[in-house]
């Protein structure tokens, strides 16, 4: 071969080296998906069915007068405390033979006062209420409740109220009432729920937001629902292991607030994604950041 062809033959090589070289600058580095994670843990979850109610004192009572006349005197007022039998108000009679006597209006219960309606002054008859009178010390909700849910209300079974005027504070409450029939319009049956109340926190005429539990699942795995990709029945999420991202079918059970039940597909302590998911592939190396 002359010395021409073998310059050739060297171009030619040199060529292809460096055309290999660009080959593979060109085939970029896997990248590192950052990601937020959350281990699977045990929590003690309650299936509930929310509705809301008004609260009412279990007992209450629309003191009236038994005689005509007009208010002299009163004994008590809005808030007050009283006792069967204690005097609320008096009442000069305004009875034609009848000497001058004051009447008393009489307490039917012990309780609170709710409400005074009348003043000094004011001329009442028997058909003229004069005060409100609630027992606080236990209050009531009632609620009507689907049919689809009947079979699974007992009676003495657990609720859980929230009022707007104590944010912070859940009060417990029990059935104590379960009404035979289903109302045909409605397709609902009435239920009672009552709370103890001796601080006299819940008051009559009080909105309540109400969960009735209709069944408590003690130490099950959880997990956030953001970390749940999918719809029922093909739910995934994707695990961290060795850095790597691994896609897991899971069965769910009930839900409580921001956790879902794992019935099947996950240990405790596994690493799940709750954030970042939207980049991630099977086997994408991760660098994981717990949430706290």
């Amino acid at each position: 071969m002359s010395s021409s062809g073998k310059m050739i033959v060297v171009a030619f090589m040199l060529l292809a080296v460096l055309g290999c070289q660009k080959g593979e600058e060109k085939q970029p580095a896997k990248a590192i998906i950052p990601v937020k994670v959350s281990k699977v843990e045990f929590k003690d979850l309650d299936e509930t069915v929310d509705y809301v109610g008004d609260i009412r004192a279990q007992e209450e009572a629309v003191i009236y007068s038994k005689v005509n006349g007009k208010i002299i005197e009163k004994v008590k007022e809005d808030g007050s405390l009283v006792n069967k039998g204690e005097v609320v108000a008096y009442i000069d009679r305004d009875e034609v033979g009848f000497k001058f006597e004051k009447a008393p209006v009489e307490s039917p219960l012990t309780g609170i006062i709710g409400r005074v309606y009348v003043d000094i002054g004011e001329n009442v008859t028997t058909q003229t209420p004069i005060a409100l009178v609630v027992d606080m010390v236990r209050v009531e909700i009632d609620l009507d409740i689907p049919e689809k849910y009947y079979s699974k209300i007992a009676l003495d079974q657990k609720a859980k109220i929230k009022v707007d005027a104590y944010p912070d504070e859940e009060f417990s409450g029990r059935v104590t009432k379960i009404s035979p029939v289903v109302d045909l319009s409605t397709r609902a049956a009435p239920i009672e729920i009552a709370i103890d109340n001796p601080e006299h926190k819940l008051r009559s005429g009080m909105f309540s937001k109400v969960s009735l539990v209709l069944s408590e699942h003690k130490n099950v795995p959880v997990i956030l629902k953001e970390a749940i990709m999918g719809k029922e029945p093909n739910l995934y999420v994707y695990v961290i292991e060795n850095q790597k991202a691994v896609l897991r079918k899971i069965t769910v059970g009930i839900r409580q607030g921001p956790y879902y039940e794992v019935r099947d597909g996950l240990r405790e302590g596994d690493l799940v994604v709750i954030m970042g998911q939207q980049k991630l592939y099977e086997g994408a190396q991760v660098i994981a950041e717990e949430e706290k």
